[in-house]
């Protein structure tokens, strides 16, 4: 799995996001283990109920743990000057709709548009990762081609 990208606050919610789910997973085996003791499997609703549940809290629990094996904490890095990179919130200007809007770039873990995160794979980001404030850049978008201005970056992390 490539390298992940997390903050310090990100890589804690993610941690204490497992601890709940390995509890989870105790109470699915003992819900497991109970309608094991009903006898028929083939009709017991609450035993296949209980097994998809757990396969479920099985699969995030292996997402998060090769997340945070593949983890770099963002938090130290070296933020450069007007340049545009991850950890960085930037604000761009849309040259056609002189739309202005500021977006945080982050790793996928703790991508939130709503938020105002991105992942730095995001196509926007990857359109406009490594450029400079002052800079014009065309990005390739789901929606079309679209040109932005890069207006102002600052550390966010």
């Amino acid at each position: 799995m490539p390298e992940s990208y997390l903050t310090r606050a990100g890589h804690e919610k993610l941690l204490t996001d497992l601890e709940k789910l390995k509890k989870r997973k105790s109470q699915l085996s003992a819900e497991i283990g109970e309608a094991l003791e009903k006898g028929d499997l083939r009709e017991n609703a609450e035993y296949h109920s209980a097994k998809e549940r757990l396969a479920d809290v099985m699969n995030r629990i292996g997402a998060i743990e090769s997340s945070l094996a593949n983890a770099r904490i963002i938090d130290g890095i070296e933020i450069k000057d007007g340049q545009v990179q991850i950890g960085v919130r930037v604000t761009i200007l849309d040259v056609e709709d002189n739309d202005e809007m500021q977006w945080t770039l982050v790793g996928q873990e703790e991508s939130d548009p709503a938020a105002g995160r991105i992942s730095i794979y995001a196509p926007l980001a990857q359109g406009i990762l490594g450029h400079k404030v002052g800079e014009e850049v065309a990005v390739s978008l789901p929606a079309g081609a679209r040109k932005f201005k890069i207006l102002k970056t600052e550390p966010a992390v």
